[in-house]
């Protein structure tokens, strides 16, 4: 565990330290966020912040190869196939972010990483399915390992929407899928703690951890998509190399309901990015609907109707890390309790985070207001009706001085 939590650590400091310096380029190349009328931030900022986690990644990898301890991990081809995948997409997403690219090119470079994970071994070859596990067929399996690598970045990049949002859920779902992949690794080998989709998944909170900072609200640079396809891709295969390499010769002989252990695998990522996913659905179905594309961008995802909802940027944020926990610790508890105790504290768990969403929160907690946590008001009590109507006369003079500068 401590070899685990020294990448993390080291994944973190890279990305924090790298994390300015990936602003200066933003602004060196003209990556920068201008305001659309569908973002919600009000000033242009910079959004590289991916070359940072792509850095953070790469040093921890390196750190990583230099240890005894996961010497058996780096003797396969895998981590090539997810490093030299993010450097893919994160090349990409700069391009992007200079020159906004068109949809297809996006997706020829999405597909494109997502092949090359898998001819370095990143595949699914089996899935916990009620007929069976094993994928039939070699080119099936390449269609969907790319498939899952190409959803898994999109829904990332479509959840990028709010300071803070997308770090955060990943951070929060990669700690749940950490632990579940360590434990999975203690009990398939109690002598040999060492697994690539613990050392991924370490990382990759790392790196999260790292950038979160520079990125929580009120943000001073964005990760852009050369950093939410790096996030999507290398959670992806970190979750393949769980899931779709089940050994399908030892548990073919299992039926019933001695199988559902077997689905937890492919539940637990599900879990992990079921915001994204949902999200990301919700605005597919949406656009075809009515007759847009499906890349066509508006202002109905989630982080949008939490902010219609009446809450601050903040509140909405925070909310749905909330979400993402119960679900992603949610599926990660099943490993460990029955599913009868986990659903109990699962229905207690989303009652919470309802009331959260929709109760009172939204219009109290000065504490998390937008103005408070950017230093633009103090964090006190809102004025009485008394005291506002003696001041509103010289709060309207002020504001109109204010325009005419």
């Amino acid at each position: 565990m401590r070899a685990y939590l020294l990448l993390m650590l080291v994944a973190a400091a890279v990305t924090y330290l790298a994390t300015p310096g990936a602003r200066w380029v933003a602004r060196r190349t003209n990556a920068i966020s201008a305001v659309r009328a569908r973002d919600v931030h009000v000033l242009p900022t910079p959004r590289l912040g991916g070359l940072a986690m792509l850095l953070g990644l790469v040093v921890a990898v390196l750190l990583a190869s230099q240890m005894p301890f996961l010497g058996p991990v780096f003797d396969e081809p895998q981590v090539l196939g997810i490093v030299g995948g993010a450097v893919i997409v994160c090349l990409l997403g700069w391009a992007d972010d200079v020159w906004d690219l068109d949809w297809m090119t996006k997706l020829a470079g999405q597909i494109l990483a997502g092949g090359f994970m898998a001819i370095n071994q990143v595949q699914l070859t089996s899935l916990p399915t009620p007929v069976g596990l094993a994928i039939p067929s070699a080119r099936l399996s390449l269609f969907v390992t790319v498939l899952v690598v190409v959803v898994a970045m999109n829904a990332v990049n479509f959840v990028d929407g709010l300071d803070g949002l997308a770090a955060g859920i990943v951070a929060i779902g990669g700690t749940a899928f950490f632990l579940y992949t360590y434990s999975l690794t203690q009990q398939a080998s109690p002598t040999d703690f060492s697994s690539l989709a613990t050392m991924v998944t370490a990382i990759l909170v790392g790196v999260c951890l790292g950038f979160l900072p520079h990125n929580f609200h009120p943000s001073h640079i964005f990760m852009g998509d050369s950093g939410s396809m790096v996030l999507g891709l290398v959670f992806a295969g970190a979750a393949i190399s769980v899931t779709g390499q089940i050994d399908a010769t030892v548990t073919d002989a299992v039926s019933g309901a001695q199988r559902a252990p077997l689905f937890i695998p492919l539940l637990l990522p599900l879990a992990v990015v079921l915001l994204p996913l949902l999200d990301m659905t919700m605005a597919v179905v949406r656009r075809l609907a009515a007759g847009k594309s499906p890349m066509a961008p508006d202002r109905m995802h989630l982080h949008h109707r939490m902010l219609a909802l009446g809450h601050s940027h903040r509140r909405a944020v925070l909310i749905l890390y909330v979400w993402t926990a119960v679900f992603a610790f949610g599926a990660a508890a099943l490993v460990r309790w029955r599913w009868q105790v986990v659903l109990t504290w699962l229905v207690v768990a989303v009652v919470v985070a309802l009331v959260l969403t929709l109760g009172p929160l939204r219009t109290r907690g000065r504490f998390l207001d937008d103005d408070v946590a950017s230093g633009t008001l103090p964090a006190a009590a809102a004025p009485t009706p008394a005291a506002a109507a003696a001041t509103a006369p010289t709060a309207a003079t002020s504001s109109t001085s204010s325009s005419h500068d």
